[in-house]
């Protein structure tokens, strides 16, 4: 694809997920991706801090994707045990 055609955000997110589901999260964590205009967000929980570099890694590099913001939380030990 040519540097200037732009992807459509649809595609973007249906990628993305599709890397965050391969990306190995695990059924703990809750991350939602949005996409507007190339930038993508991720918002949700995640239940270690080390999750955190990979899933933002998998999302960059999707074809498209200009910036990723990350909004992600790490779940507190007390929300694990309920």
């Amino acid at each position: 694809m040519l540097r200037n055609e732009r992807v459509p955000d649809k595609t973007i997110l249906k990628k993305v997920n599709q890397r965050l589901m391969r990306s190995g999260l695990g059924s703990g964590c809750r991350v939602t991706a949005t996409v507007r205009s190339g930038q993508v967000s991720l918002s949700g929980n995640i239940q270690y801090e080390n999750q955190r570099r990979p899933a933002l890694k998998a999302v960059g590099s999707v074809e498209g994707v200009k910036r990723v913001v990350d909004q992600l939380q790490v779940q507190s030990r007390q929300a694990h045990r309920k």
